[in-house]
């Protein structure tokens, strides 16, 4: 019987493939991309020639009885996003729970996610955190605003550069513009950059200075100093 293999795969600098992650990629039967244009960046950079098939939120649903016969029958399946560990806002929690379901193994790599080094540089306590991932866009948005700025531990957010203006807007309505705050972008990259301080603050900063790049927002607890 065949197994699933969840491979992380750099946030951006290439250098964060471990060693192992290349082994699984070169030796699965088959590779499941988010985007096959990105993952063949990857695979070319590290010689992997194994093939490829599309597996993202628009197909992930209907794909999931074949793939978890193809596990069933022997092979093995490496599962990628365009960055970062799958299931992780990004696609993969489904064909997990599939084949965790049909009792087929499962293995998950270590590697590279956004939110931990974003995190870690923000300086806010991180021995108890909240990772809410990207925010609704629109029904519920406010409300979970309301509960988060109840939250005593640290919160960690995603956000995409054209709508980090509003939800720092939105952190000042709700938290407060004196809440503890550190925007962290294009982690990893040549342009990696953090900006810290007040609610308040970090929104003027971004005001002035558009964002580019993907964003993690750590915000610090209520009452957290």
């Amino acid at each position: 019987m065949g197994k699933l293999i969840v491979v992380p795969t750099p946030i951006g600098n290439l250098g964060d493939m471990t060693f192992r992650a290349v082994e699984v990629l070169r030796e699965a039967d088959l590779i499941l991309a988010e985007d096959t244009r990105t993952t063949s960046k990857l695979l070319k950079h590290y010689q992997i020639s194994t093939p490829m098939k599309s597996h993202h939120m628009h197909n992930e649903h209907r794909a999931l009885p074949g793939l978890v016969q193809e596990i069933r029958s022997g092979s093995t399946l490496a599962l990628v996003s365009d960055a970062g560990t799958p299931a992780i806002s990004d696609p993969g929690f489904l064909l997990v729970r599939a084949c965790v379901e049909e009792g087929l193994q499962v293995e998950s790599l270590p590697g590279a996610t956004a939110f931990v080094p974003a995190l870690v540089n923000s300086g806010l306590p991180n021995d108890r955190f909240v990772f809410e991932g990207f925010l609704p866009v629109k029904k519920g948005r406010q409300t979970r605003l309301q509960l988060l700025s109840q939250e005593t531990r640290t919160i960690v957010l995603y956000e995409s550069p054209h709508k980090l203006l509003k939800t720092l807007t939105q952190l000042v309505e709700f938290f407060g513009e004196d809440r503890p705050v550190s925007v962290s972008r294009e982690l990893t990259k040549i342009h990696e950059e953090t900006i810290r301080g007040s609610a308040g603050e970090v929104l003027a900063h971004y005001q002035e200075h558009p964002p580019k790049g993907e964003i993690v927002i750590v915000v610090g607890g209520s009452k957290q100093r």
